[in-house]
């Protein structure tokens, strides 16, 4: 029990739409209750000691909306609790290849009568709006009385978690706390079918949750209905004999919507019941797992040497999956739908850790993510102007598309989010070639963000584009001038734009964007200031950050990690102490603007400096490392990224998954130890493998075709499956990998570096494989 919430999230279900934490079936036990819809929220206000201008005035905080996962039995006349009674057998088991949540069950009440109940649930990725369980109960001992009840119930309450104060209320990471968030508008029940329509105060979005039933019992079974404000219940009656079962299949459907009447979401919900129902339980299945059977024939990653990382891959790349399959124009939360943590926002990191991964496997997420930031335009334009700037400002954290970010250092200084998103846009372009895409959603994000980074910076004396006042990715380090990271991947996006601007010179005349604005574009982008100390022959993170004081590690003891809990910011900002990969982070995305000389003396300086007390830190080292050829410390930073939720490392899995560091999992084994890289639309690898491992296989979708890519100790081979070449660089040696028939070449030769010192006590823990 203790474990409960951790694997509420481990265990929990999505398809970028509905998203359902691993809940027991009776609903308690639990750790956090969890029904989610995504874009769904309710604001609250965000007060202050002092006013500032252009601080944001509500936050946005994700809703625990309509519960239809419930459904308790009574056995006789003992409710079904994991608490009370005999527990003989209890498992639960996620299977990764069709997409279901398996959960088994024996117990024996305390008056001694005996069941097995074994149910199984899925949230359908073929059928956006709907959720199924097939529950099952069977007496082990004389026949029963059994009653089970279905129920859809709104405003659960919510506890907090008896947790130590260090990650528990003061920490920024957790979720608001609402109370009764929804306000009934509209209940009803009919047959074994019942439905509620509920608005929030604020936000004023309305949301219709409806549950049906095909019961198959012994002859006599009743079926009872009742509703009311906030709950629908479908209750169950039946003697069982001994051998024979009860099964009911519960289906269940969500709606949601700022501009639909009641009477139209309702109707859009009683529809998708009805198609669920249409459809039956085993259509269902066979749907889920044709979808995720496409899925793994394109995405699969193949470990050999340790199998724990091998599911932590699999798992990883699951989730990644659920986290944006059917989102459709809507973002994708840190937290995926797996948890509130975070408020349920969305970060940066969804452009940078998991819409990479999805770029290769699964596109059409991709498409719709970005196009959601084209939908938010508007929003990211205001801001800007209330920033003084021009283009488009998006936020550091939303759900909706407006800032919810009441620090400004660590929020609206965060400029680098309009690059980041540009850099997947031309991702996502170079690998689908999406040419309508390209035309409307990728030139609107890429101009409106390059005329942000024209306006941000400036030309300074000696002819330099300077970008001054900014926060890199590194955390610690706020409103510094040219952060390294910053500034590259802003050049990259003045480019991008100032060639998109040729390529479709009407559409972009539509958006008031000419060659004259494209040429200042690109003069900024060839002037762009990258700091550089010549004394110390490294890269800085910012323009003199190698002149502060360095953090007293020695004096810091191992509980006052993570700092940002511990130290005010005040001393965190002054000294040379980073959270997370940011130069690193360069090293890998931009490692086409550094030699392999200037990557290891950066990588080696920063290695010293980085405590990793944010998630996303682990699987850029690990990238980074395994190109200098540090294969032992990118194999231990890999696992650290993969296992981060299966081990709970950082001890808030109960508030749900960590997605991006899930999508490092593939980005460790493809971009690390695969050497995998696509600068400027050139798609190259390096692949060589530590000796943890015998061989590693992964799958890509690149331009239509499907392409595999097989390492081991002593070769590499690539396949292409599809009806055109496919042109790659392997280890510097340009390719052309025609359709069936397979290349050879021999694995990249690792580079000898001395091993980089990590800061004491921060070091990732040494990993050990598990055949």
């Amino acid at each position: 029990l203790d474990q409960l919430a951790q694997t509420e999230s481990v265990f929990a279900l999505a398809n970028g739409h509905i998203g359902l934490r691993g809940n027991l079936d009776e609903g308690e036990p639990n750790g956090l209750p969890g029904s989610y819809l995504n874009g769904f929220h309710e604001l609250h206000p965000m007060p202050y000691a002092e006013a500032g201008y252009g601080n944001p005035e509500s936050g946005q905080t994700v809703v625990n909306v309509t519960n239809g996962k419930i459904i308790r039995l009574l056995v006789g006349d003992e409710p079904f609790d994991v608490r009370y009674g005999q527990l003989r057998h209890h498992e639960r088991v996620l299977d990764f290849r069709t997409g279901l949540l398996h959960r088994s069950a024996e117990w024996v009440a305390p008056s001694g009568d005996a069941v097995r109940v074994t149910s199984t649930r899925l949230v359908s990725l073929a059928q956006r709006a709907v959720a199924a369980i097939s529950y099952e109960v069977e007496p082990l001992s004389d026949d029963l009385r059994l009653v089970v009840q279905s129920e859809l119930v709104a405003n659960e309450p919510l506890e907090v978690p008896n947790v130590p104060l260090a990650i528990g209320a003061a920490d920024p990471r957790a979720a608001a706390v609402l109370e009764a968030p929804l306000q009934s508008e509209y209940f009803a029940d009919r047959e074994a079918l019942t439905w509620l329509i509920h608005t929030t105060a604020r936000s004023c979005l309305r949301v219709a949750a409806g549950i049906d039933h095909v019961v198959d019992g012994p002859e006599e079974t009743e079926v009872f209905t009742e509703s009311r404000e906030d709950i629908g219940r479908v209750m169950v009656a039946a003697t069982v004999p001994q051998g024979e079962r009860l099964r009911i299949v519960k289906y269940i459907a969500y709606g949601w919507s700022a501009q639909r009447s009641r009477s139209a979401l309702g109707d859009q919900v009683r529809a998708a019941l009805a198609e669920a129902r249409h459809t039956g339980w085993d259509g269902l299945v066979e749907e889920q797992r044709q979808y995720l059977e496409d899925f793994w024939e394109r995405a699969d990653v193949e470990v050999e040497g340790d199998d724990e990382l091998q599911q932590a891959v699999r798992f990883a790349l699951f989730h990644t999956l659920q986290a944006g399959a059917r989102a459709e124009v809507r973002a994708i939360p840190a937290k995926g739908l797996t948890g509130s943590g975070y408020d349920g926002h969305t970060f940066w990191d969804t452009e940078m850790f998991v819409l990479p991964v999805l770029s290769y496997t699964a596109p059409e997420a991709v498409r719709d993510a970005l196009r959601w930031r084209q939908e938010t335009l508007d929003l990211a334009r205001e801001r800007a102007r209330a920033l003084g700037l021009r283009g488009a400002a998006f936020p550091w954290r939303t759900i909706h598309g407006e800032e919810c970010s009441g620090y400004w250092p660590a929020g609206t200084a965060a400029f680098h989010i309009a690059a980041d998103v540009a850099d997947a846009v031309v991702r996502y372009q170079e690998v689908s070639e999406d040419r309508e895409f390209a035309r409307t959603t990728g030139l609107a994000l890429l101009v409106e963000t390059a005329r942000l980074w024209r306006s941000l910076g400036h030309f300074d004396s000696a002819g330099r584009f300077r970008i001054d006042g900014v926060t890199g990715p590194d955390e610690y380090t706020a409103v510094a001038d040219n952060n390294v990271y910053t500034n590259l991947m802003a050049q990259r996006n003045l480019r991008q734009a100032a060639a998109a601007v040729a390529r479709f010179p009407d559409a972009a005349a539509e958006l008031g964007a000419d060659e004259d604005e494209a040429a200042d574009w690109q003069a900024a982008a060839e002037a762009i200031l990258i700091p550089y100390d010549e004394e110390l022959g490294v890269h800085p993170q910012t323009e003199l950050f190698e002149r502060h004081q360095e953090w007293d590690f020695d004096r810091t003891a191992e509980d006052q990690y993570p700092l940002l809990l511990h130290f005010p910011y005040f001393d965190l900002y002054r000294k040379r102490v980073v959270k997370q990969a940011d130069l690193v982070l360069a090293l890998q995305h931009r490692g086409d603007a550094f030699t392999l000389a200037q990557k290891a003396r950066d990588f080696d300086c920063y290695e010293r400096i980085t405590v990793r007390d944010s998630s996303l830190s682990a699987c850029t080292q690990a990238v980074v490392a395994a190109e200098l050829g540090h294969m032992q410390l990118a194999y231990d930073y890999w696992c650290e990224a993969a296992l981060i939720d299966l081990d709970d490392l950082q001890h808030n899995t109960r508030d749900g998954l960590h997605m991006a560091s899930l999508a490092g999992a593939w980005i460790g084994a493809v971009n690390g130890f695969g050497g995998m890289r696509d600068h400027d639309g050139v798609l190259s690898f390096a692949p060589r493998l530590p000796e943890q491992l015998q061989r590693l296989a992964f799958r890509l979708v690149v331009r239509g075709q499907r392409l595999q890519v097989e390492i081991d100790h002593d070769s590499v081979t690539y396949t292409v499956r599809g009806d055109k070449p496919l042109q790659i660089i392997h280890d510097g040696e340009q390719l052309s990998v025609e359709p069936g028939r397979p290349l050879r070449r021999d694995p990249s030769p690792a580079p000898s570096f001395p091993a980089p010192q990590q800061v004491p006590g921060r070091e990732p823990s040494r990993h050990r494989a598990r055949p």
